[in-house]
């Protein structure tokens, strides 16, 4: 492997300030694949203060939009070059599987693509004044420098949602990946700096997030931070972000409600549920874990999901048939059967999975099988928490309005889905759904011109799309009177 295993700071590959390093783990096998700086609070500053310096007298936020837009596209073009690397990095980073990972760079790189053709679309907006012989109007500005910290699931795409914006729109950062999964960020980082950024626009600092990412948010040189993750993280967070009321784009995940009328596509609904929860383990913050169906069909509907899921082949992410990865780390791991022994406790049934795998060629991978439960309640923490791996829970309605009841009854709101095909009930549920995307008859769909964040705890702000870039910009208002005359009030 010929990559840096370095930080990147101001334009320079650089060890970590005291010498600490940490090895990465392989979630198949518990290999090493990868040893890597780690970086503490002293990394941080001297980062920040390299975006500080590079945002307060370098040339890059006002570098003229056409040619960020350029530098961007150049990112797009260079990890669509690098795409079997940067995929091969991620699988053996995440343990999801090779063709997934595939799947993700050329979303990733269509992200860059979107948000560099994007760049020079926004000229400002002129807007009528009140006042005669004036110009009034209304430009977007760089908010400064940002804060970037990413979560360990998709380690690459959730960079990509961050750096391409703040890039496009003449912003510096700082990016924190999680420090279990950073290879294709250390890589995408190599591609930043061919592709001609600026030294000390684009910085990367390995770490925990107990000293990066609280640096990063206590820090009042800091204007923004935008943070993938969990929820108690997020508010922790917010709290520090308000010693200098940091601007705050916050995704939190979701428990994302799948309901199934009995109209739907029978065949499709299922395929579609299984889709929506086990791609990566069911480690995906969108992920449809929560299955409500309706009660005419829904002993037909579980006994259809449950014959599928003990088909599933588990393995290497590199093998060609292997359907589902490991979970990240044993920590993860242990948190996943944590969940399962609440739901049973709880009352709910296990219809298919509940286990570790028995297959001795998984025993020194952090696998887990494919979990169904029935008989669940909203009142049960595993129908509430984000257990955030591969199980699924069934909930029962009877009616449209129970349905939608029970698809809100979360403190999340980031996403959901609807499945039918009487197109006006699907319109009238998602009048009602309070998540930030609904799809009807798809799940997990996303594309980078369609904005992505949620209602209630899963967030604040939205990423991807036009409001996605606007997360990192300013607005100022400019008057420009064309007569000025005296008042004559004093």
């Amino acid at each position: 492997m010929n990559l840096k295993q370095q930080q990147y700071i101001n334009g320079n590959w650089v060890d970590a300030n005291v010498g600490n390093t940490r090895d990465i783990i392989n979630p198949f096998n518990q290999e090493v694949i990868a040893t890597v700086a780690e970086g503490d609070a002293s990394d941080t500053k001297a980062a920040i203060s390299a975006a500080r310096e590079a945002f307060d007298k370098g040339e890059w936020p006002t570098t003229p939009a056409t040619e960020r837009g350029a530098i961007v596209r150049r990112i797009a073009e260079l990890i669509e070059r690098d795409k079997e690397e940067l995929a091969r990095l991620e699988s053996l980073d995440t343990g999801k599987t090779v063709e997934e990972s595939r799947g993700d760079m050329e979303d990733i790189a269509g992200v860059f693509r979107y948000f560099a053709e994007l760049a020079d679309k926004d000229g400002g907006e002129l807007i009528d004044s009140p006042i005669p012989n004036s110009i009034s109007k209304v430009v977007r500005e760089p908010v400064g420098v940002c804060g970037q910290i990413t979560p360990w699931n998709y380690p690459l795409l959730q960079a990509s949602w961050k750096l391409a914006p703040a890039l496009a729109t003449g912003n510096t950062l700082i990016m924190k990946p999680s420090e279990i999964t950073p290879l294709t960020t250390i890589k995408v980082f190599e591609l930043i700096e061919e592709a001609g950024v600026p030294a000390g626009v684009a910085n990367l600092v390995l770490g925990a997030g107990n000293t990066v990412g609280a640096e990063l948010s206590d820090n009042t040189d800091v204007d923004l931070i935008s943070f993938t993750g969990g929820i108690v993280t997020g508010k922790k967070i917010m709290q520090a972000a308000s010693v200098n009321v940091k601007k705050l784009a916050l995704e939190l995940g979701g428990k994302n409600p799948n309901v199934v009328f009995a109209d739907a596509d029978f065949e499709v609904a299922v395929d579609q549920a299984l889709n929506g929860v086990f791609f990566h383990a069911g480690q995906i913050c969108s992920a449809g874990t929560r299955l409500i169906v309706e009660e005419r069909i829904h002993d037909e509907f579980v006994n259809a999901l449950v014959e599928r899921v003990k088909k599933f082949k588990l393995g290497n992410g590199f093998d060609e048939d292997t359907q589902m990865g490991p979970l990240i780390s044993a920590e993860h791991l242990a948190k996943v059967e944590k969940y399962v022994e609440t739901g049973i406790k709880e009352g709910a049934t296990v219809a298919v999975g509940g286990s570790r795998p028995d297959d001795p060629e998984l025993q020194d991978g952090f696998f887990y099988l494919p979990t169904i439960f029935t008989n669940c309640t909203t009142d049960m923490r595993i129908v509430q928490d984000e257990a955030f791996g591969p199980i699924i829970t069934v909930e029962k309605f009877r009616t449209e309005e129970e349905a939608v009841k029970l698809a809100n009854d979360s403190i999340y709101g980031l996403a959901g889905g609807v499945w039918t095909n009487d197109i006006a009930k699907a319109e009238r549920c998602v009048a009602k759904m309070l998540m930030g995307t609904v799809w009807i008859n798809d799940f997990n769909l996303y594309f980078p011109h369609a904005p992505w964040g949620g209602f209630k705890q899963s967030g604040i702000g939205r990423e991807l799309g036009k409001l996605g870039m606007e997360e990192y910009t300013e607005t100022k208002h400019i008057f420009q009177n064309l007569k000025p005359e005296s008042m004559n009030w004093f």
